[in-house]
């Protein structure tokens, strides 16, 4: 039977599923509050934003910083310009900065005197709550405004929607806490060295900083992107307005309910709730499930693959003109690697970034993807405590959708992906498992009672910190993807060496290599080099021989 020809009946077993199937939230979320009183600065061109003040009537406060040439030189023109806000100021020095958002703008202004705050200057107030930018460039240059700016340039149709919209900006507003932050586990830092910075490369918002060597995420500025929970490779940083766990549980009902009812393997479509949604109507084939999302980057490569593995025939992410250049950009790093992974095993690249013109014009694409081999459903197993839930899922995946294809067991190797290997030159490592005190995923392990280095490929995510903190420079990472799952996940041992026993007591007390590497060091000091016999003991026994030999000879405490 053609799926085409079906469409009322799967149409039908969509809006059936997905309305008994809904996805669970926190039902008291984190937020924050904004507070705002009104008081308003319009940056540009004098006249226009004179203009723009005279419809603002109704604010606390509105102060002009005029840093462009008036635009139009027309007598009537200027003689409404005259006539407009009478009684609004404005200011015509450099403007140095602005940063903050809705209710804390801070703006700074070059003067006679320095650098000084253009809102204690002008209302005597700390801060400014909202500011509407005409200059020909954004004041601020962020792909993702901070709240209560408003860009509009010369555009008269976004002049008048953000006219319309600040009157309703004065009291006090609640947004939600995004991002959740686990610092014990953030592979950013650890004693002091760089590791992962995977997430300060990808927010749109720049609401991410490094704090005192800590991942730290600005709720003001942040607008739920979900770019900074895509890229972190330790799960440190989580979304919580869907829980990863959440979107993952609900994708599985979804999709297997879907099965059920239709008898045929979905297609997981992904938008965001505002530009994207509006391209989500009937016209939509039966047997394509939308998923909508705060940003199309709050579902990553884990939630992709998992739903392949859970039974759907292909992944669609759809983004609009509105999609942050950071974002796209992302996105079309992860899902190259997703495909990549999938055509390593065998798998047609089920995963596909689609503008709205290609949204409408599917049917050929997905009367493809029906042709592709029909993957057996799994539901991925409940992942131990204290492990990496993001990463065992996607394994868990890639491994049952491998089952269901070639069943590789190579590997595949990318520069500048969160999963791979390491490797130590033996011969030179010491042991001092400096290595094992920064890894922040336990990775890396020591032996136990025995001397001994060991290392589980599944859990390393590449951070560098290892190779960082090692101090005979003998470690290098090698990122890859290994389809061979007990490689992977079995504890390798990268070095082991009996102890160096005591030559006084016998008692273990350091490796043979950190031994061997002390003495070649300093066994030439004239400190040592009438004792280097005592390298070669342990503590206490150092001491016991230093007072014999100086009970032997008392002049040796003078030397």
């Amino acid at each position: 039977m053609s799926i085409r020809k079906n469409q009322p009946q799967l149409k039908q077993a969509r809006q059936q599923v997905m309305a008994n199937t809904q996805i669970l939230q926190n039902l008291i979320p984190p937020t924050v509050s904004y507070t705002t009183q009104g008081h308003v600065l319009i940056i540009g061109p004098e006249d226009l934003a004179r203009l723009a003040a005279d419809k603002l009537s109704t604010m606390a406060s509105r102060v002009i910083l005029a840093n462009e040439a008036i635009t139009n030189q027309d007598e009537t023109h200027l003689e409404a310009v005259m006539n407009a806000a009478t009684d609004v100021e404005s200011y015509y020095n450099k403007l140095a900065s602005v940063k903050g958002f809705l209710g804390q703008f801070q703006v700074k202004v070059e003067g006679e005197s320095g650098i000084s705050e253009l809102s204690v200057v002008a209302i005597r107030q700390a801060h400014f709550d909202i500011v509407l930018d005409l200059s020909h460039s954004p004041c601020i240059n962020l792909e993702m405004l901070p709240p209560g700016y408003f860009y509009v340039g010369q555009d008269s149709d976004l002049l008048a929607d953000a006219i319309a919209s600040i009157p309703e900006l004065i009291g006090e507003f609640d947004k939600p806490r995004y991002v959740r932050v686990n610092s014990d586990i953030c592979a950013h830092d650890k004693h002091g060295l760089n590791g992962c910075n995977r997430c300060l490369n990808f927010c749109p918002a720049d609401a991410i900083s490094s704090v005192a060597h800590k991942i730290e995420i600005d709720p003001y500025l942040c607008h739920g992107a979900g770019s900074c929970t895509n890229a972190c490779p330790t799960g440190a940083l989580s979304y919580d307005l869907p829980t990863p766990a959440s979107l993952h549980t609900y994708l599985e009902k979804l999709i297997s309910r879907y099965r059920q009812e239709a008898q045929t393997a979905p297609v997981i479509l992904f938008h965001d709730n505002e530009a994207g949604a509006e391209w989500i109507n009937e016209q939509l084939s039966g047997d394509v499930l939308p998923v909508a999302m705060e940003e199309i980057t709050v579902a990553s490569i884990d939630h992709w693959l998992a739903a392949l593995a859970n039974g759907a025939r292909e992944i669609l992410i759809l983004h609009t003109p509105a999609t942050a250049p950071t974002l796209l950009q992302m996105l079309k790093g992860e899902s190259t690697l997703a495909n990549r992974i999938l055509d390593q095993m065998g798998q047609p690249q089920r995963i596909r970034l689609i503008t709205p013109s290609e949204l409408t014009q599917l049917d050929d694409a997905l009367a493809v993807s029906l042709a592709w081999p029909v993957i057996m459903p799994i539901t991925l197993s409940a992942i131990e405590p204290n492990t990496n839930v993001k990463r065992s899922i996607m394994f868990q995946a890639i491994d049952h959708l491998n089952s269901q294809a070639a069943g590789v067991d190579d590997v595949l190797t990318m520069a500048n992906i969160p999963y791979g290997m390491v490797s130590i030159n033996s011969e030179k490592c010491t042991l001092c498992l400096s290595c094992v005190a920064t890894c922040p995923t336990q990775a890396l392990k020591d032996g136990g009672d025995a001397p001994a280095l060991k290392f589980v490929e599944q859990d390393c995510v590449q951070c560098g910190l290892c190779e960082a903190a090692c101090p005979e420079n003998v470690i290098s990472l090698l990122p890859q993807i290994n389809f061979n799952q007990s490689a992977r996940q079995q504890v390798q041992v990268l070095k082991h060496e009996p102890p160096f026993e005591c030559i006084r007591c016998g008692s273990e007390f350091a490796t043979q290599s950190m031994v061997k590497k002390i003495i070649e060091m300093v066994g030439e000091h004239s400190a040592f080099s009438a004792n280097i016999e005592r390298l070669k003991m342990c503590g206490d026994c150092r001491v016991k021989d230093m007072f014999e030999d100086i009970l032997d000879d008392p002049e040796k405490q003078l030397q």
